[in-house]
């Protein structure tokens, strides 16, 4: 991994600033950073048009597919969004300082584990410039410092949201390095912060597969990883048919360029001749396309035959995978060989199978009866998340203001001295 010395220098001046500022903020109390993040949501608002003149101008340099582009456009409403998810964070219990866990040791100690910030925290990311703000507003919120690096095609979104949250750090007294921009969209940037050890002490990726694989592959530092999204939404035999129509279609449809969208729909093969046509014909419906195996081919002979690479496939498109399954075993079966661990649902009436299913699948965000595009910090109350963990250790699922602290050990006494 070659280091451009340009961006290491830069890199190292940044994240020393961030160090500093997260000094600052161990000792800001609560109300100031609410304060803050209040203001943030206010320069957003009033930055509104020129932050919509940014995102034009990104969206003029991009030839992405619609869904790609979806997640590149921001509008009022979704400016307006952000600055509620601010809102939110603001609202939500302080995460430094919980009380984790307190015990009394036989010789007296008292010892008491307690939350704290992990530090400074290094973003990468593409497309979606939410995410800076997102992200901005859970690292302030939880006492650590943030640098970003968003990618080329939402660059000048980036700089402009990030120019309306400094602006409001500037205003309220808290150090303008708590929230900082990468310089560059140059690789070499992203090279610096992955070797950044010492500097940075967690990396979290959020994009493609590529973004992920190369951070996971080069860090040097920590990793939070967000692996594919590649979800499935399994109808079994003792769904309710209109419930499942109806959740199928906003799983895939509702907006087919999040990593919560459903990829592949698996049926139950006893209710599959009745149902699967009236839910292929919603989905074709709102403009969706198939990719089916020889079981729902028999069934609608004028669905696309799928591949066996069309089951491991993310499609982040209005595409989705179609599997005739035999029961919730087949179901986690399938699910095991092919999904991510990210986000997977059932949809039945039948309470045990439910059970068995959450129990069976190993995904970081499991449902039953409801869109896998739940899977989303705003909709877990987390306010905004900096993004979905598919990982064993830390953290899994949306990632919000819990995920953003370790603990440390606080121990009282009374004179002891250890034998």
């Amino acid at each position: 991994m070659h280091i451009d010395s340009d961006a290491t220098q830069h890199l190292q001046q940044a994240a020393q600033a961030a160090r500093r500022a997260t000094q600052v903020l161990a000792r800001t109390p609560t109300e100031r950073r609410n304060a803050a993040l209040h203001a943030m949501a206010v320069a957003l608002r009033q930055d509104a048009p020129a932050i919509l003149a940014a995102n034009a101008t990104d969206l003029a340099a991009s030839t992405a597919t619609p869904a790609f582009r979806d997640r590149l456009t921001l509008n009022p409403a979704r400016v307006d969004a952000m600055a509620k998810g601010l809102e939110e964070v603001a609202a939500l219990p302080d995460p430094v300082g919980r009380v984790l866990a307190e015990w009394t040791r036989p010789n007296g100690l008292r010892i008491r584990r307690v939350a704290t910030p992990i530090g400074v925290i290094g973003m990468i990311y593409e497309s979606r410039p939410n995410v800076g703000a997102d992200a901005s507003a859970l690292c302030l919120k939880s006492g650590n410092a943030v640098l970003l690096r968003g990618g080329s095609e939402s660059v000048h979104s980036a700089r402009a949201i990030n120019a309306a949250l400094v602006g409001a750090l500037r205003a309220t007294g808290l150090p303008e390095a708590a929230i900082q921009v990468a310089p560059t969209t140059d690789r070499a940037y992203v090279a610096a912060m992955l070797g950044g050890a010492g500097l940075i002490d967690l990396i979290i990726p959020r994009g493609g597969k590529s973004l992920v694989e190369r951070v996971q592959r080069e860090a040097r530092v920590p990793v939070l990883a967000h692996a594919e999204g590649l979800n499935h939404t399994y109808v079994h035999a003792a769904a309710d048919p209109d419930m499942a129509r109806r959740v199928v279609a906003n799983a895939k449809m509702r907006r087919t360029g999040v990593c919560g969208a459903t990829e592949t729909l698996l049926i139950d093969r006893a209710i599959a001749p009745s149902l699967l046509p009236a839910i292929v014909a919603d989905l074709a419906a709102l403009g969706c396309g198939f990719r089916a195996d020889a079981a729902a081919r028999a069934i609608l002979p004028e669905l696309p035959a799928a591949t066996a690479a069309d089951f491991d496939t993310e499609w982040l498109d209005a595409v989705i995978s179609v599997a005739v399954v035999d029961g919730v075993d087949a179901a986690v079966a399938h699910i095991a060989q092919h999904g991510s661990e990210h986000t997977d649902a059932i949809i039945t009436e039948d309470a045990a199978v439910a059970e068995h299913f959450l129990a069976s699948v190993n995904s970081a965000v499991s449902l039953w009866n409801a869109s896998t595009q739940f899977c989303d910090g705003g909709e877990f109350g987390f306010g905004a998340e900096i993004g979905i963990a598919t990982g064993h250790i830390h953290a899994r699922g949306p990632v919000g203001l819990e995920q953003l602290t370790t603990y440390r050990y606080q121990v009282f006494g009374a004179g002891q001295v250890r034998p």
